[in-house]
């Protein structure tokens, strides 16, 4: 409920931006959002448990496989839809699901879905972890591939953003973990909400950018149609290929469910974050961010669904070992 609760925030947040654009015009928003965002990864810092992950550290095969397909398979997938968009690798919306297929993995929702469905919880929180240092350098890496011609693209100037914004915060707050650490993770809920209401306020600065551009003008709704399709396809696509390479490498069950679920998620904090990163108030924001919510929705439903389902499998054999 409490993940439901956050897409209606954001839903809520993106009619509040179509309907008062100007609404915030008056507080400095790129500072708040800026300071925000460092703040985020600084209590991301402070909460990272080196005891967790050493426990999942030699499970090298799972590793490769989830960060092979989060960071090389995935955004090769997006390849496969260039010819669905008139303008091809220039087009903003296949640009936007190159972003998606770039992404790291999520941090929360990967191992909880990993937890409910009894895998290999150490090991999911090692790999959800290590994908969000290596998302920092691999998504704006795959990106300039297709945006260095433009000149909109600077990937020296991105790298230097990320890292003051996003690696020096993170590297403070591990520093400060022996002293603040035992009391970020006490207060874990309330650091959490913190991070939420930030995404939702770059959410909201990046659609009333949008919205008062006339950006979404020229989107018709089989365009909405066509963005979702191609999420819920890209899902499905890497879900099933990564359960095909777990059966031929012989993967446990509980290493095929922690591969499954990590190697499908993408994070909504990184790439709003990153996003805002990379393209500052461009009035793109928004455009850029529609694949990740809808992405967003689509792994938080159907692997609830499929978690659920495992959780019953494990009980079912637990009962029957017995």
């Amino acid at each position: 409920m409490k993940a439901h609760g956050f897409i209606i925030a954001l839903f809520v947040a993106i009619l509040l931006a179509y309907l008062f654009p100007n609404a915030l015009s008056y507080l400095p928003l790129k500072l708040i959002t800026n300071i925000g965002i460092g703040l985020i990864f600084f209590f991301y810092g402070l909460k990272l448990a080196p005891s967790e992950l050493k426990l999942g550290f030699l499970n090298y095969r799972s590793h490769i496989l989830i960060q092979l397909t989060t960071f090389v398979v995935f955004p090769l997938l997006t390849l496969l839809f260039i010819p669905f968009f008139d303008a091809g690798v220039e087009s903003k919306l296949w640009l936007a699901i190159l972003f998606l297929g770039a992404l790291p993995s999520t941090v929360s929702s990967a191992v909880i879905m990993v937890a409910i469905a009894r895998g290999n919880l150490p090991t999911a929180i090692f790999n959800a972890t290590i994908s969000g240092l290596i998302g920092i350098v691999a998504t704006p890496v795959w990106l300039s591939i297709f945006m260095m011609k433009s000149g909109e693209f600077e990937i020296l100037d991105i790298l230097l953003k990320l890292f003051i914004q996003v690696v020096l915060p993170l590297i403070i707050g591990l520093l400060l973990q022996a002293y603040l650490g035992k009391m970020a993770r006490i207060h874990s809920s309330k650091v959490s909400l913190f991070d939420k209401a930030v995404i939702i306020l770059i959410v909201f600065n990046s659609f009333s950018n949008s919205f008062s551009s006339n950006l979404f003008d020229t989107l018709e709704a089989l365009d909405l149609a066509k963005l979702f399709g191609i999420v819920l396809v890209l899902f499905l696509l890497v879900y099933g290929l990564i359960g095909y390479v777990c059966r031929l490498m012989d993967f446990s069950l509980e290493d095929t469910i922690t591969a499954k679920f990590c190697g499908t998620q993408k994070s909504l904090i990184h790439g709003t974050v990153m996003v805002k990163i990379i393209f500052g108030n461009s009035a793109s924001l928004g455009l850029f961010l529609l694949p990740i919510m809808f992405y967003h929705i689509s792994q938080l439903l159907l692997v609830s669904i499929f978690a659920e389902n495992y959780r019953k499998q494990s009980m079912e054999k637990a009962i029957n070992n017995q």
